[in-house]
């Protein structure tokens, strides 16, 4: 589907039909990304073993992230966007080969979670409630906040996300059960996972627009220079399960979410005399870093204490909030860019316009980044436990009579026996 999806949006010739293929190549990796997190998941228990796993596949993450986004540059500029597509139409073909050949065909425990019926109620609801909510962010700017259809589409969006709510507890399979989000530490991990989200996408919109339109750069030179930032990236994904282990998940986490605010307010200085050496290039590989790290720790954080059988559930669940926050943050952002370059466009050439746009959006960036390390500190040591990363799980202690070591002795007037361990 994946690949049916890129080829018809490479085929495209105008919006409608290139939107309509994009939401298939979404559906598609709606259902590939949770359904190779629960394999992971799967294979790996909770402890190291399943913190090395994220960290592989953070790395991996990062891997693709820096071949795509230097294909991508080389494919545009010889042959035109269209060829983006196509090319991942033509990748998905080894990639099938492989899958085929190497998952086995017997499914996981966690993808047997029993018959029940879809719960189309609740994902036609949702659907339309982050739909509406997100185009009447992105319409605001143009229209404003008191138009019409603005107000009519975010209060809808309300009245919709309720409505999901109320369905939710009343269906007998939910689309997300209610028991998810009271398991470990989910519902934690998925609020922090949507606030980096609503950073990460936009992030990725709006530096190579910077590099482009302010800084003059051509595609191949706009996707080269990401590299060093998709490297970065994979070395913090590397190292996250290392350093939950050396000093605490918790303390790893605000850690990295700290220095990829410190990026961005670094990147809230560009300017239209800048270049890529001065501006972007330190603060990117600062960015790289803490996002690599968060990455891999929010994802162990929602999924950890999940039994096996809701362990897809869990990844489609960390894998949405990432995404729905992405597009909800990336609409306030580009709001705000827009706003501000357009007010800095009556007295400002339009490249030093654009900088001051793209400023506001970074600082604003660096602003979510630092609530998130606040949250983090907040509620993730209040749920107790451990983070997956942050080592081996801490066994359950015994049932009392059942110590290592226990000699019962004969009960003395008080009717109690005492349990003595040596030493």
């Amino acid at each position: 589907m994946f690949a049916a999806g890129s080829l018809a949006a490479g085929l495209a010739d105008s919006a409608g039909p290139l939107i309509v293929a994009r939401a298939v190549q979404g559906l598609a990796a709606a259902a590939i990304a949770p359904a190779a997190l629960a394999l992971a998941v799967e294979q790996f228990p909770s402890g190291p073993g399943r913190g090395r796993a994220l960290g592989v596949w953070g790395a991996v993450s990062g891997a693709g992230g820096a071949g795509g986004v230097l294909l991508g540059g080389v494919l545009t500029e010889a042959w035109g966007w269209p060829w983006v597509f196509h090319a991942v139409a033509l990748g998905s073909v080894p990639v099938l080969a492989a899958v085929v050949a190497l998952v086995p065909a017997e499914p996981p425990r966690a993808a047997r979670r029993g018959a029940g019926r879809f719960d189309l109620a609740g994902t036609v609801v949702v659907t339309l409630a982050l739909t509406g909510l997100v185009w009447g962010l992105t319409t605001a700017r143009g229209a404003g906040w008191g138009d019409r259809r603005v107000v009519g589409s975010l209060g809808a969006a309300v009245v919709l996300l309720a409505a999901f709510t109320v369905i939710e507890r009343r269906r007998p399979n939910p689309l997300i059960p209610p028991r998810l989000l009271t398991t470990g530490r989910v519902a934690v991990g998925n609020l922090l996972m949507a606030l980096l989200g609503s950073v990460w996408i936009a992030l990725f919109f709006f530096l190579p627009l910077h590099q482009q339109q302010v800084l003059g750069s051509g595609p191949l030179a706009t996707g080269a220079a990401q590299l060093p930032l998709a490297a970065a990236n994979m070395l913090g994904a590397a190292l996250a399960p290392r350093l939950s282990r050396r000093v605490g998940a918790t303390t790893t986490l605000v850690a990295a979410l700290l220095t990829e605010a410190a990026g961005l307010l670094w990147l809230a200085r560009i300017s239209a005399d800048g270049s890529y050496a001065t501006d972007v290039l330190g603060p990117s590989l600062l960015v790289g870093l803490g996002l690599g790290t968060a990455f891999v720790g929010l994802t162990a954080l929602a999924v950890d204490g999940v039994p096996p059988r809701d362990s897809g559930l869990a990844g489609g669940l960390v894998n949405t909030t990432r995404q729905v926050g992405g597009a909800i943050g990336l609409a306030v952002l580009t709001t705000l860019a827009g706003s501000v370059t357009a007010h800095a466009a009556a007295h400002q050439p339009h490249r030093e316009a654009l900088a001051a746009g793209f400023r506001a959006a970074f600082a604003l960036s660096a602003g979510v980044l630092a609530v998130t390390a606040l949250l983090a500190v907040l509620l993730v040591r209040r749920t107790g436990g451990r983070a997956a990363t942050a080592g081996p799980p801490v066994p359950e202690p015994p049932a009392p009579g059942h110590e290592p070591g226990y000699q019962p002795e004969p009960e003395h007037e008080g009717g109690r026996a005492r349990a003595e361990l040596p030493g």
